[in-house]
């Protein structure tokens, strides 16, 4: 059993994630960043930052973040695991570069890399890899020797990612009024992404038809309904819908959104819904606007009684499933063969990303691939 609480060959942890503003002044720049290279108009952006400054300008994820750093670094004491845990950003200060070479500079020369986002997708997955493996190149150029970089497997059916989201529908459905609870829909909730980028996620023999993105969220949401009734004796209808489009009227994405849904279930007759979401892992700004603002005005607009269940947050299940893709991937590295910790049917991620996997529109290196140069 020892051996598999040994973290080697990693001697760090790296928390890697969106990033996000922390005061009116930081909005616009945290956008400019975001949509760099996209030619997207400052008028747009400006437009946009209006639903940070709702919120005084300031998004929660930064903060969600050093709560879940802190929640990691208690479960890493707690079980005696001797380990760094560093955080960085892909858009937003502690930026991903400057963490790297903090780390670098530490003496670091292999890192474990956990990503806050659960599923497979070019934006969720295969851009954190590219950020990566920019932020190596610039501290080579700086005459720097990075460490060698892994990303974590996907963890969307991890029961550590799938309990505590569970046990947040059974809150919103006990809010609910009585006489709805029973008759309540649940909405699935995921981020809204171009059907191109959805039908080639995952691996090339997962390509077509939404891809691994749509597959895996429809796994978690079944995970979670089955749960729902095993608990409540209820099966309560379901359906995964989708928030926060953000391109362009031509192009195709995924569909329906969160707001449409809503509607059609008050035309239906829907007594209630709970809108559940499950392609978030904390309550950041489009849960905060495009769930909490937003779609609870339409469905109070409708007369549909709505509640919101909470994401995974800093639950101390959840960064004891990052312990568990830790440890599992360390003993990989070692040569054994380690429990995979999995719900469902679809089984686990693969560890390193293989060639074609959620590819970009236009190649560019990634790191913690098989098609990386550094493996």
């Amino acid at each position: 059993m020892s051996d598999l609480r040994d973290p080697a060959p990693y001697d760090a942890l790296l928390l890697l994630s969106f990033g996000g503003p922390e005061g009116p002044d930081d909005v616009l720049p945290f956008l400019q960043n975001v949509t760099r290279g996209r030619g997207i108009p400052t008028e747009r952006l400006e437009e946009v930052g209006q639903h940070y400054f709702l919120f005084g300008g300031v998004s929660p994820i930064n903060d969600q973040n050093r709560a879940l750093l802190d929640a990691l670094r208690k479960d890493f004491a707690d079980h005696a695991l001797d380990l760094p845990v560093y955080w960085g950003n892909r858009n937003w200060a502690p930026y991903l570069t400057d963490t790297l070479r903090e780390m670098t500079e530490a003496g670091h020369r292999r890192v474990a890399v956990f990503v806050t986002s659960a599923y497979a997708s070019y934006s969720g997955c295969r851009q954190y890899r590219e950020n990566l493996a920019d932020a190596i190149a610039v501290l080579e150029s700086e005459g720097l020797r990075p460490p060698r970089v892994d990303k974590l497997r996907h963890y969307f059916n991890h029961p550590g990612f799938v309990r505590p989201m569970t046990e947040g529908v059974l809150a919103s459905l006990a809010e609910l009024p009585e006489e709805a609870r029973a008759g309540a829909h649940l909405a699935f909730t995921t981020h809204s992404v171009p059907t191109s980028a959805a039908d080639s996620s995952g691996p090339e023999d997962e390509h077509g038809d939404g891809g691994a993105y749509v597959r895996q969220h429809l796994e978690v949401a079944r995970l979670v309904a089955d749960a729902v009734r095993d608990e409540t004796g209820v099966e309560h209808p379901w359906q995964l819908v989708y928030q926060s489009r953000s391109g362009a009227p031509h192009i195709p994405w995924l569909e329906p959104d969160i707001c449409d849904h809503l509607e059609e279930l008050h035309r239906a007759g829907a007594p209630a819904a709970v809108m559940v979401p499950i392609g978030f892992v904390s309550d950041h700004m489009e849960i905060l606007y495009d769930l909490d603002t937003e779609a609870t005005a339409k469905a109070a607009e409708l007369g549909l009684p709505v509640r919101r269940s909470a994401t995974v947050g800093a639950d101390p299940r959840f960064a004891a499933a990052v312990r568990d893709l830790l440890l599992e991937r360390a003993a990989a590295e070692r040569g054994i063969d380690a429990e995979r910790c999995v719900l469902g049917s679809l089984g686990a991620s693969h560890d390193r990303c293989p060639v074609g996997c959620c590819p970009a529109r236009v190649s560019r290196p990634a790191a913690a691939g098989a098609d990386s140069p550094r493996g």
